[in-house]
């Protein structure tokens, strides 16, 4: 995972999501910072989202920051170590500039896109019956950071998300893990 060392010596990690409405990414950005703090007393995490108007199927932002020491700064990410992108029509060259030097993006789509790692998170959850790919990306940013184990990122989803489908979820993200690790 990149890292960075702030000016008390602890590192941070941000990451950015994008998706729309309906899609998940704060759900993503949640069970992230929340993967990460589950063992850790000493590892804090805060997730957000940024709307434009609130409905379904309008462009969501997310972002998720975790650190060492207590997450204070609640302003937008303005440096990424990674972007995760829901639906690939938010993809944008620009959003390059948003990444650290050693930053990447992760795109869901069936396209490939230089500059980008893409993913077809979309025949994963169809393959887990989801009406989503977050809980796949996140599975794949997982695989690509090591920031959380899977086995946090499956704690995570056993503590936030409904009974009925977590099964589901936790399947599809290990899978996308696997995918990435091959």
């Amino acid at each position: 995972m990149s890292s960075l060392n702030n000016k008390n010596g602890a590192s941070s990690s941000e990451i950015i999501w994008l998706g729309r409405g309906g899609q998940g990414a704060f759900t993503a950005a949640k069970l992230l910072g929340a993967a990460y703090t589950i063992d850790d007393d000493n590892k804090y995490a805060l997730a957000f989202p940024s709307f434009g108007p609130e409905r379904r199927g309008a462009p969501v932002r997310a972002f998720t920051k975790l650190d060492t020491k207590p997450v204070v700064d609640r302003s937008q990410t303005e440096k990424a170590d990674f972007i995760v992108i829901i639906d690939d029509t938010l993809y944008s060259p620009q959003l390059h500039g948003l990444l650290k030097p050693t930053g990447k993006i992760i795109v869901n789509s069936k396209n490939n896109i230089d500059g980008a790692l893409t993913f077809d998170a979309d025949s994963i959850a169809a393959e887990f019956r989801l009406p989503t790919a977050n809980t796949i990306m996140l599975g794949l940013l997982v695989g690509l950071s090591n920031v959380v184990t899977s086995d946090e990122a499956v704690e995570a989803i056993k503590g936030y998300m409904p009974k009925k489908i977590q099964e589901r979820n936790i399947n599809a993200l290990l899978r996308a893990v696997q995918e990435v690790a091959e």
